[in-house]
């Protein structure tokens, strides 16, 4: 996420509050918030880290797209055994973000160098322009694309057995409905090894105690969360949806699969994600899946994003690199970052315990810069509800809206993209969240 520099007091001209993301404004004027600067692939890895990058057009009809990120080291023993393969969907509340932009270029090629994978990052439509369930149809579009091997790289060095889904926050929800869908149409010719959900967007009619209290500094407070689904769907839907709030029959179409689930223990989200992992595990005991649930401690939704050089964001990278690909049996221990859950094997009965990733010794240190930026205007939000002011250098030159600026997301050789109730109180879900914690200790 790489939020511009704005200040922003939201008051009585907007209608829709999605702070740090979008607001919308009661004449309709729809203001994305993140504005990520465009970063050009190029097909030399020395300028990229050691990865090569390039985008694709895959459907020239809806203008859905991807960046492919190819590690050369890896691309180079690709003979001897072929990559996994990531189809990677990025986060943004479904309405902002892209795979084109800085925070998930840079994320997309820190796992494609640490994996030794090819990472296929998906350019999806974006709501309002394209509700729901645009974001779902493209990204499936996208891995029907990816198992065709229709792209060179794909066919040189990727292996279709080893595929894996993986996102983060509304790519994360993305990312399990995709693979939902792959497990429907298992005959399709698209193989999924593994899922990767970290820290996603699930929501329901009660709240969580993760949901219940908000203490001003967190970065999602849950009346936000409130507006989201209902303004992504352009009204056909509400916080009940199954979509947001999956049922048990659905849920257990991932029981065979390979589950890594990810959580942050301030985020408001995260019982949610942690109720999503006890039930696909309590179907996978029969099966044979294995669940990982991993929780990083002391942080915040979305930490790996602007602080990708803190402790914890390692950790968590390091999580999923041996997800993807697993150290041998003997090796594979709660010190290597891992924490099977659910498997039929398992030892000690009764709810799993996360793993739970320490607070690093290092103090917060955000390199992008806007981190802190967004708590900041929540806990501004929260203490009053101002009229609406925005002050920049931008709006002193008289230039406003931010994404009315000349358009940041151009393909290297396609068209111009421009990625387009109240509830009941209560805990009765708590009682299913498991118990306990395993402390694992940051060392950077």
């Amino acid at each position: 996420m790489s939020a511009n520099k704005k200040c922003v007091h939201v008051g009585v001209d907007v209608d829709v509050d999605l702070y740090p993301f979008l607001l919308r404004y009661k004449d309709g004027r729809i203001e994305r918030l993140l504005n990520c600067p465009f970063v050009a692939p190029c097909e030399n890895p020395r300028a990229n880290r050691g990865v090569a990058t390039r985008d694709v057009v895959i459907d020239a009809g809806t203008g859905v797209s991807a960046r492919l990120f190819l590690p050369s080291r890896a691309a180079m023993a690709a003979r001897r055994r072929r990559l996994p393969l990531v189809v990677y969907i990025h986060g943004g509340s479904f309405c902002t973000e892209s795979a084109f932009g800085r925070t998930y270029h840079r994320y997309a090629t820190s796992l494609a160098g640490s994996a030794g994978a090819l990472v296929v990052s998906v350019e999806y439509r974006l709501a309002p322009e394209h509700p729901i369930p645009t974001a779902y149809d493209d990204t499936w579009s996208a891995l029907q694309w990816v198992a065709s091997l229709a792209d060179p790289w794909l066919a040189d060095y990727a292996d279709p057995r080893r595929t894996f889904l993986a996102g983060d926050s509304a790519g994360g929800n993305i990312a399990y409905h995709t693979a939902v869908r792959a497990a429907a149409r298992n005959n399709d010719g698209i193989h999924v090894e593994g899922v990767i959900i970290v820290q996603p967007y699930f929501w329901g009619p009660e709240r969580l105690p993760s949901e219940a209290v908000w203490d001003g500094t967190t970065l999602l407070p849950a009346t936000r969360v409130d507006n989201l689904w209902p303004f992504v769907t352009a009204g056909r839907a509400g916080n009940d949806d199954a979509r947001i709030n999956p049922p048990d029959e659905e849920i257990a179409s991932l029981a065979r699969r390979r589950v890594l689930l990810a959580v942050a223990e301030k985020d408001t989200l995260r019982d949610r994600g942690v109720l999503l992992s006890a039930r696909i595990r309590d179907c996978a005991r029969t099966t044979g899946g294995e669940v990982t649930l991993v929780e990083s401690e002391g942080e915040d939704h979305g930490f790996h994003l602007y602080s990708p050089l803190r402790g914890t964001s390692r950790k968590l990278m390091d999580s999923i690199v041996n997800f993807i690909n697993p150290p041998p049996p003997e090796l594979m221990t709660n010190s290597r970052g891992f924490f099977h859950v659910g498997a039929p094997a398992a030892a000690t009965p009764g709810a799993p315990q996360p793993l739970i990733l320490g607070v690093p010794s290092r103090p917060y240190k955000d390199i992008f810069g806007y981190g802190m930026d967004m708590k900041q205007h929540c806990t501004v939000a929260s203490a009053s509800a101002a009229t609406v002011t925005a002050t920049s250098a931008s709006s002193k030159t008289g230039r406003g809206n931010a994404y009315n600026k000349q358009a940041k997301y151009r393909l290297f050789n396609g068209p111009l993209m421009r990625p387009n109730k109240p509830y009941r109180q209560g805990a009765s879900a708590a009682a299913l969240l498991p118990t306990g914690t395993q402390v694992i200790n940051n060392f950077f």
